[in-house]
């Protein structure tokens, strides 16, 4: 008999705590600056550890980026489903993003924001944040709580306001970081919305 299954338990419970402790670094410091040596260095493991995980640091930023977003979605939506009422759902889920966002730096984001690849998945996510909103929305207005808006323009305005917050945009206009920005978001489409 053989210890593989115990093995590959172990593998992927390592791979997961260095994707962790990866995430937790980059959120708080960004990654421009950082080499593979010093990820190394800091995460306490070798090189070879770290190509285990991805052929290259834009490999390694890329898949701890997917990562984060990941392991932040099945939070948010936990916690969307704790709750039962549309209005509920609506206020956790938008609370529940800005939480999930509130560890992450400017120099994250703005790191994120200079680098394609994650950008690009940064952007996919806000699409799908987006699209998600635009269903508790319609939750809301079917179930009365929310008055009847356009729901298109309503999508398209939420959409557009998470896409410059994405894009650093509101940042720079505001001084705002994204975790305050989707708190101010939620405040300003309740008081909007309510009946």
């Amino acid at each position: 008999m053989t210890n593989t299954p115990v093995r590959a338990r172990r593998g992927s419970a390592r791979r997961e705590e260095l994707f962790d402790a990866l995430v937790a670094l980059l959120l708080a410091e960004g990654f421009a600056h950082l080499t593979l040596d010093d990820l190394a260095a800091r995460l306490r493991c070798s090189k070879r550890t770290l190509y285990g995980l991805a052929d290259s640091k834009e490999q390694l930023v890329r898949a701890a980026v997917v990562h984060f977003f990941r392991r932040a979605t099945a939070d948010v939506e936990a916690e969307v489903a704790r709750h039962g009422g549309a209005q509920e759902r609506f206020v956790a889920y938008l609370g529940a993003v800005a939480r999930q966002l509130e560890p992450a730096s400017a120099v994250f984001f703005d790191d994120v924001a200079a680098f394609a690849p994650a950008a690009e998945i940064y952007e996919r996510n806000t699409r799908a944040a987006a699209r998600r909103v635009e269903q508790l929305l319609d939750a809301g207005v079917r179930d009365g709580v929310f008055r009847p808006v356009h729901r298109a323009f309503a999508a398209d305005v939420i959409a557009s306001v998470m896409v410059r917050i994405q894009q650093r945009q509101v940042a720079a206009a505001t001084g705002l970081g994204d975790a305050e920005a989707y708190e101010q978001l939620t405040t300003l489409l309740l008081h909007g919305l309510r009946r």
